[in-house]
């Protein structure tokens, strides 16, 4: 469990599961691979055994042990409806975000037709968010699990976004979207980013806009920082209950509230501008 995560758009992490394999094309350069196979081999090592998936129950009840509300992004290192988890830990993984009610929990997962398939048997309490990814338009068909599941906040991950997308965005809350980095990262084009944030303002969802990724607006490769976050000068950083589009310069909100909990506002980092 990782506590103030550098992932934009949470607080912390907290990985029951650890390990994936690939389904679709946003996983080609994932990050989380290439950082656990850094370890293979390590005697005593969490990662020893690399990104093979692995249930890690010693896990369950860390959040328990947190006691300020956090926003917290579960499995970032695996996918908690990957086909060889047992439904029995994915519903033991449910019972602890059901007891730690005093935080809100953002599962994500490209296995929809799996959560689908399970999602009567599983709690879904307010402060449990559930989203898919979507990184190019074949994987739309996500969406449509996503909408069957009775979450209090569904959303979507566009990121690595690798194409445009047309979505129906009924039934959803939030929608994040950001470009890839690292090695071998793919560019993202700003039509694509700005497709999606139109029609989320179109909708009244709120868009998060995460990173451009290893390539600026214009295309060229400049790393992850100097890219920065801005789409077409502003900072998105709008979730579910609050909106927070800020101009270069504009203070964040200092709180945001979901349902009847208030949680920090997730920051914006210092950035330079493009």
């Amino acid at each position: 469990m990782a506590d103030k995560s550098l992932i934009e758009w949470t607080e912390a992490t907290w990985n029951p599961v650890t390990g994936c394999t690939k389904v679709s094309p946003g996983c080609a350069h994932c990050y989380a691979e290439t950082f656990a196979e850094r370890f293979r081999g390590v005697p005593g090592h969490p990662y020893e055994r690399g990104f093979d998936l692995q249930l890690r129950p010693e896990r369950l009840n860390q959040p328990l042990e947190w006691k300020r509300p956090r926003l917290i992004f579960v499995n970032s290192m695996s996918d908690l409806f990957h086909p060889d988890v047992p439904l029995e830990f994915t519903q033991a993984v449910f019972d602890t975000m059901l007891r730690a009610n005093w935080h809100t929990f953002q599962v994500l997962t490209k296995r929809s037709e799996r959560l689908a398939e399970v999602a009567s048997r599983l709690p879904w309490p307010n402060n449990i968010w559930i989203g898919v990814s979507v990184e190019n338009q074949r994987w739309t068909s996500r969406i449509d699990n996503l909408r069957t599941v009775p979450a209090a906040i569904r959303f979507l991950s566009c990121e690595p976004l690798l194409g445009a997308l047309t979505l129906d965005l009924t039934g959803i809350h939030w929608v994040i979207v950001g470009g890839e980095s690292g090695r071998r990262a793919r560019p993202m084009r700003p039509e694509w980013a700005r497709l999606v944030r139109d029609q989320c303002l179109s909708a009244g969802v709120p868009f998060f806009f995460k990173q451009w990724g290893a390539h600026n607006e214009a295309g060229r490769r400049v790393g992850k920082k100097l890219s920065g976050r801005h789409l077409d000068c502003t900072i998105h950083d709008d979730v579910p209950g609050v909106t927070q589009t800020r101009e270069p310069g504009q203070r964040p909100a200092s709180q945001v509230r979901t349902g009847a909990r208030r949680h920090r506002a997730l920051s914006a980092r210092p950035l330079r501008a493009l």
